[in-house]
C-alpha cells in the first residue's frame, strides 16, 4: 500500500496564522514576522553590560576590616584595561590611575568580578589616611619607631 499525503484544507493553520512576533537570537538581533523558536524560550537573556558615558564611582561601604568602593569604567577604557591585564591579573595602582580612575592614595584593586571585569573593585585597610595611603596602625609604628 502507497502512503499518499493529504492535502491541507484551508481551514489549516499555516505560518501566516502566527501572531508577528519578533525572534530574539542569543545576541538580541531579532527578525519580524517569524514565530519564535521553541529553542529561544528556553534560552537565557543575557544582560548587556552597563557602560556609562564616563567613569562611575560608587560610595563606600565597609565591614570590620576593610572600606570598600567599585568603579565602572567607560566602554573605550575597559578595552584598554583589557588590552593591558586581558582580564587576568589585577591592576597595580600606577596602572588604574593612567586609565583615568582618580582616588585617594591607600585603594587596592582587590578582585576580578568575571561577569563584569568592567567594574573595577577596590578596597582599603580602616582608618587608612587618604593623603599618604599608610594605615593608621603603620603610621603609629613609625612614629615610635622614629622615638
Amino acid at each position: 500500500k502507497l502512503f499518499r499525503l493529504k492535502p491541507l484544507d484551508s481551514a489549516g493553520p499555516s505560518c501566516r496564522d502566527y501572531p508577528r512576533v519578533i525572534r530574539r537570537s542569543a545576541s538580541g538581533a531579532g527578525s519580524e514576522g517569524t514565530p519564535p523558536s521553541p529553542v529561544d524560550r528556553f534560552r537565557p537573556r543575557v544582560a548587556m553590560p552597563h557602560y556609562p558615558e564616563e567613569i562611575e564611582y560608587s560610595e563606600k561601604y565597609a565591614d570590620d576590616k576593610y572600606e570598600y568602593r567599585h568603579v565602572i569604567l567607560t566602554k573605550a577604557i575597559a578595552k584598554d584595561m583589557y588590552r593591558i591585564t586581558a582580564c587576568k591579573r589585577l591592576l597595580e595602582e600606577k596602572e588604574w590611575r593612567s586609565l583615568g580612575v582618580q582616588q585617594s592614595y591607600g585603594w587596592v584593586h582587590y578582585e576580578i568580578h568575571r561577569p563584569e571585569p568592567h567594574i573595577l573593585l577596590f578596597r582599603r585597610l580602616l582608618g587608612t589616611d587618604p593623603g599618604t595611603g599608610k594605615a593608621l596602625a603603620q603610621q603609629q609604628q613609625q612614629q615610635q619607631q622614629q622615638q
